[in-house]
């Protein structure tokens, strides 16, 4: 259930509006739990400027609400005026009408900071000619080393690091989760989902094992050696009730893990793994290399959306789209990122490495600054959904089918995608 948090409302202006026959604009917010604090902040300060305004924070999380206007519709009470959103969402929602247009361009000239608006993250969320959220924040994936775990078990965190080179558990990631595995499926230049010249649905993985190239190839011998020596030694990774579990623990200093991919979002519970993050170190993606071929993951990030039920109200639109500039105001940058994790599109890293934050938060936030630049751009159409799934069964199948070659166990990976271009 959702949960509303009225913000100050100063009630001489409430008097007046109500005396003189008029309403005051009223929106809703969605916010997580831990972003409270700031939401408050930003809408205190548009409130300085707007007294005889209204704002809401509904509290709830951004996928759930999401999930509540795909299954409801977006005049749902319950679902907030102005919400986030992950950049590929907006696939699902916008040819249901429930994103609103807003005057995007206009309000990246008024916060400053954006080089080319529509090269970046900007212009991913225009689709029907219409932009229909604006940037959150960037975001990639990292790379977090246990430099005690690393000394203990010889692995060196200077120079490239080869995945083929480290033993079963020097480097965990949870290869079932499209999400990570991605990031070395990059490497291969392996298209999961993509549409050809023609206009059609493609995937390498319904090719024949001897079709791949020999790139592709190493690929998935990697990839099965990862799992036969997780599968000899009995350990939680290629199970999905298990894996996170596995991962997290090894990850604290003294056990076996020295390397693992996650976001910026993570530093919190790295730190606390890591001897109060004296153990913690943190590198860019691109210095993983399989097979040769440096790990690269996606330029992705979130934003922050407009409900399509307050078009052709001006005075709403107006407000909502001023929350919005006030929450990513790059004023704040360094209070975004301490308080949500979150790193501005239109910030440079020499804001953040000038700023108060700790030598670990400013070495996250360049690693992943420099990850993004290296990063590729993500696939964003509605069919991609579908793959999550496909590529999690296919991996996790490998434990109860047992394949003893690389061949038998892209065998699965095959099958499973062959199924699912069926589906389309």
């Amino acid at each position: 259930m959702s949960k509303i948090k009225p913000l100050i409302i100063l009630l001489a202006a409430t008097l007046v509006g109500c005396s003189s026959g008029e309403t005051n604009t009223t929106i809703s917010v969605q916010v997580e739990t831990e972003w409270i604090p700031y939401y408050e902040q930003a809408i205190a300060r548009v409130l300085e400027d707007n007294p005889d305004v209204i704002i809401n924070l509904i509290e709830m999380g951004s996928l759930d609400n999401i999930e509540l206007i795909l299954s409801t519709n977006a005049t749902n009470k319950d679902v907030a005026d102005v919400f986030a959103l992950p950049l590929d969402r907006i696939y699902s929602l916008a040819p249901n009408h429930v994103l609103a247009e807003i005057d995007a361009l206009g309000m990246a000239e008024t916060l400053g900071g954006f080089n080319d608006y529509n090269e970046g993250l900007g212009g991913s969320f225009k689709l029907y000619d219409e932009y229909l959220a604006f940037p959150f924040n960037i975001e990639t994936l990292i790379v977090y080393a246990n430099t005690a775990n690393a000394q203990q078990n010889n692995v060196q965190l200077t120079g490239m690091i080869e995945f083929n080179d480290l033993s079963y558990g020097d480097m965990l990631t949870p290869m079932h989760d499209a999400w990570f595995a991605i990031s070395f499926i990059n490497s291969a230049n392996l298209v999961l989902l993509d549409y050809n010249e023609n206009g059609e649905l493609y995937s390498d993985l319904t090719k024949d094992f001897a079709a791949l190239n020999s790139v592709q190839q190493q690929f998935f011998a990697s990839l099965f050696n990862y799992w036969q020596a997780h599968e000899t030694a009995g350990t939680g990774l290629w199970n999905l009730n298990t894996a996170w579990d596995y991962i997290n623990s090894e990850f604290y200093s003294g056990n076996a893990n020295s390397l693992r991919i996650d976001g910026p979002w993570a530093a919190p519970s790295m730190t606390e793994k890591t001897n109060d993050g004296a153990d913690l170190a943190v590198l860019p993606l691109d210095q993983i290399t399989l097979n040769n071929k440096s790990l690269t993951h996606w330029k992705s990030g979130w934003g922050l959306a407009v409900n399509a039920r307050l078009e052709g109200q001006e005075a709403e639109m107006e407000l909502a789209q001023q929350i919005i500039m006030e929450i990513v105001n790059p004023e704040y940058a360094v209070d975004i990122f301490q308080e949500l994790g979150k790193v501005l599109a239109n910030v440079p890293a020499s804001v953040y490495a000038e700023s108060e934050l700790t030598d670990l938060e400013k070495n996250i936030i360049i690693a992943m600054l420099e990850s993004y630049e290296t990063a590729e751009l993500r696939p964003l159409f509605t069919e991609w959904a579908q793959v999550w799934p496909t590529w999690e069964n296919a991996i996790l199948s490998w434990s109860s089918v047992k394949p003893k070659s690389t061949e038998e166990a892209y065998a699965q990976i095959q099958a499973s995608f062959i199924a699912m271009m069926a589906s389309f």
